[in-house]
């Protein structure tokens, strides 16, 4: 049997979710993943399809999921499957579901300067899978601020504040913030970055090569 992913995509409209899950689905065909999209959360209830696959890609920003949603997720992950995405649609996904927290690694809180700031990603570990091929970029679009996880295995950062993106996290000087992330959830292993705005930031080479390689690490298919 071949490698399988469930894509899925809602939520708040300005992140795009329906294109970056193209882009998403895209990337994984290119790669010899059967993929299937879907638009709604039920997704997740076939639970015995759900701990059948080799990866869950969600894009999916400021919703809200059910108790028998997220556990199936939770669950799948728990045993295995991998789990993989980038910006709101991984890691502001459901505000009130401490558990997705807890298994993502972090939650957004703020992007000081919003869309227009432009700053620069270091490459913290280059000879990840993930990170080989890249060196340290600059993007323009919003710098997340994140809540995160001190279990994280860091693979990219950027560093606090930037030009044009000062607000109350100013005073407590240069803070370097994680962009790119591994951990493991029980056996499953998790990605994400946090770059993606827009689907035109996904599609930047160097977001776009993250995105790719770290799908593919979450489904041990690198």
């Amino acid at each position: 049997m071949g490698r399988t992913a469930l894509v899925v995509w809602g939520g708040w409209s300005g992140h795009e979710p329906q294109q970056v899950a193209e882009i998403c689905e895209r990337v994984l065909k290119e790669n010899d993943f059967e993929v299937e999209v879907s638009d709604t959360l039920d997704a997740f209830l076939d639970k015995e399809k759900l701990r059948s696959l080799s990866l869950i890609v969600p894009v999916w920003t400021m919703g809200k999921i059910t108790g028998d949603q997220l556990n199936a997720v939770t669950e799948a992950v728990r045993g295995g499957v991998g789990i993989g995405g980038c910006h709101g649609g991984m890691c502001d996904s459901f505000r009130d579901a401490t558990e997705w927290q807890f298994m993502t690694g972090g939650q957004w809180v703020a992007h000081p300067g919003n869309s227009g700031v432009t700053y620069t990603v270091q490459i913290t570990e280059p000879n990840h899978y993930i990170t080989e091929g890249t060196q340290d970029f600059t993007v323009t679009s919003e710098q997340y601020y994140l809540h995160t996880d001190p279990a994280n295995h860091v693979l990219a950062t950027t560093r606090f504040p930037s030009p044009g993106a000062e607000g109350p996290h100013t005073t407590n000087g240069d803070v370097d913030m994680p962009v790119v992330w591994t951990k493991m959830y029980g056996q499953g292993r998790v990605y994400y970055s946090s770059l993606g705005h827009s689907a035109a930031t996904v599609q930047e080479t160097d977001p776009l090569r993250l995105l790719t390689r770290g799908l593919l690490w979450a489904a041990h298919a690198e």
